[in-house]
């Protein structure tokens, strides 16, 4: 598979008076949507790299300085090269490189922009909702009571800047180092590993979580390695984190393979739902795994409403999502902080709704359940993580205009492959086959509801 492109990026980490300004990114972006960042953007090509007159950006990349200034103006209204003298200080903290996991990669580089005094900012609401000055400390405090969403190198700023307010170094984790298996932890207490599985394209990779309180169980959710070597680098790094149980959100082999082998190494329970149990253990299920999976160990079946654990105090339950597969379980604590829904949506890539275990009608129920619960972040199987429901609203509106497409082509006699060239223009050949079954799917669904003839 082709890899995301890499673009060149810019921070600037304004700073007055030890007190540091966050923008909340807006929920309908592409990158980090409802992410707390400090402003920046992409290093555009018309970003000049001809010297700037004022001795406050020497020794910086002048093309990098007038894109950190045409963002800040973009984002804040702030026009950082025409007050240049209310700069007291700019100063690189280091770079840092977007996971692979993520559709568009970007080598930023994070500037510390020491200000004389505060400006006053005008937000542009299509890239930023909101943003406010604070301490490192309280941006970190806020981030481990479980109300901010930060990316790793966000968190690394504020980190080292809780603990020397003068320092210009972020100390910044590489976590794309190859061979190893390093967690993001974008909210906290919620541990994502981005876990080399065998899944549908453009897809590469499985999040496997570790989530669960001191005084609860913790709980390693999906482990799902492509390879017995990358079955020993996932199993290394749970094992030194600590994990007291292995859930599987569904039954699907790029969400449970070596799932079992991990649990018997650990001497862990296996978690997940009756179906998804009786499934995997029943000759005739399309993604069997024998019927003796799981032998010798404690499988603990889960209903919806069923405690699975806790997350900074609160009980995080399993909820019922049917309809990618019918015995899928998402997890969210009480207060909807989060929510793990499985391949309810897919942060990279299309979900696939394929009978027998795949059912239209209540897919379309299992999307219109988690938006209404509203969680304040989803976490897909597949991708980075992503503040509010707008993705869960999108991926349903997208459903129903394809549904009526579908509809409006059936009606006018159209055979399948005539469909399937109208509805999925463009698509990679060798998906065409799944990108039927959706339309099979969709079909279903519009008899059941009595729109077509059955």
């Amino acid at each position: 598979m082709k890899p995301a492109p890499i673009f060149d990026a810019v921070t600037a980490i304004l700073i007055h008076q030890d007190e540091l300004y966050l923008a909340r990114r807006h929920r309908k972006l592409n990158a980090f949507p409802g992410y707390y960042a400090f402003p920046g953007g992409k290093v555009d090509r018309t970003d000049s790299g001809d010297t700037l007159p004022d001795a406050v950006f020497a020794g910086h990349e002048a093309r990098l300085m007038r894109a950190l200034s045409r963002e800040l103006e973009e984002e804040l209204g702030f026009d950082l090269i025409a007050n240049a003298g209310q700069v007291e200080a700019i100063q690189m903290m280091g770079i840092a490189l977007t996971p692979e996991a993520a559709p568009v990669r970007f080598n930023t580089f994070f500037f510390r922009v020491d200000l004389h005094r505060r400006p006053e900012f005008t937000l542009c609401e299509p890239e930023i909702e909101d943003g406010s000055w604070a301490s490192a400390r309280q941006w970190m405090s806020q981030y481990e009571e479980g109300e901010l969403l930060l990316a790793p190198p966000t968190k690394a700023v504020l980190r080292a800047l809780e603990a020397k307010p003068a320092t210009a170094d972020a100390g910044f984790l590489d976590f794309n180092q190859m061979g190893v298996l390093h967690p993001v932890e974008a909210l906290h207490g919620v541990r994502q590993f981005f876990v080399r599985s065998n899944t549908l394209p453009p897809a590469t990779q499985t999040n496997c979580f570790l989530i669960g309180d001191a005084d609860s169980r913790r709980i390693l959710v999906d482990p799902s390695p492509n390879s017995r070597e990358e079955l020993e680098r996932i199993h290394a790094v749970a094992s030194e984190a600590g994990f007291d149980e292995v859930f599987l959100t569904h039954h699907h082999p790029d969400h449970r393979q070596y799932a079992d082998e991990i649990a018997r190494r650990a001497g862990v329970p296996l978690g997940m739902s009756a179906w998804t149990l009786q499934h995997l253990r029943s000759a005739e299920a399309r993604y069997s795994a024998g019927p003796d999976y799981g032998e010798g160990l404690d499988i603990r079946t889960y209903a919806d409403g069923d405690i699975v654990t806790g997350w900074l105090g609160q009980p995080v339950r399993a909820l019922a999502v049917p309809g990618h597969d019918e015995g899928q379980l998402a997890l969210m604590p009480d207060n909807r902080a989060w929510c793990i829904v499985g391949d309810l949506i897919q942060g990279v890539g299309t979900v696939v709704i394929a009978p027998p275990e795949g059912d239209m009608r209540k897919y379309f129920a299992s999307l219109e359940r988690i938006i209404a619960l509203a969680p304040r972040v989803i976490y897909p199987s597949h991708g980075l993580a992503l503040g509010g429901v707008h993705y869960l609203e999108q991926a349903l509106q997208h459903r129903r205009m394809r549904e009526e497409q579908i509809r409006s082509l059936f009606t006018a006699g159209r055979s399948m492959d005539e469909m399937l060239a109208e509805v999925y223009q463009g698509v990679d050949p060798r998906l065409l086959p799944l990108a039927q079954i959706n339309i099979e799917s969709h079909l279903t669904k519009l008899r059941a509801d009595g729109v077509i003839p059955a």
